[in-house]
């Protein structure tokens, strides 16, 4: 059985890098830790939870995926 490819086509994940102090890593490693979630995961995870809630109906530039319920 071939195995799942849990991303659509064209949305391929990058390396980036960010910086944060000693005490912020802190932080994140431990969201990341309670949840199971990598570092890179927790961070993308509050982002877009964050982006949502601040632009419901999207930008220009993201759209809500097809069929996604829209607050306005």
């Amino acid at each position: 059985m071939p195995p799942r490819n849990r991303k659509p086509a064209g949305r391929a994940a990058r390396v980036r890098s960010f910086s944060a102090t000693d005490e912020d890593l802190a932080m994140l490693e431990a969201v990341a830790g309670y949840h199971g979630f990598t570092r890179s995961a927790t961070l993308v995870g509050l982002v877009r939870r964050e982006f949502w809630r601040l632009f419901p109906a999207g930008t220009a530039g993201i759209r809500p995926a097809q069929g996604a319920r829209v607050k306005s």
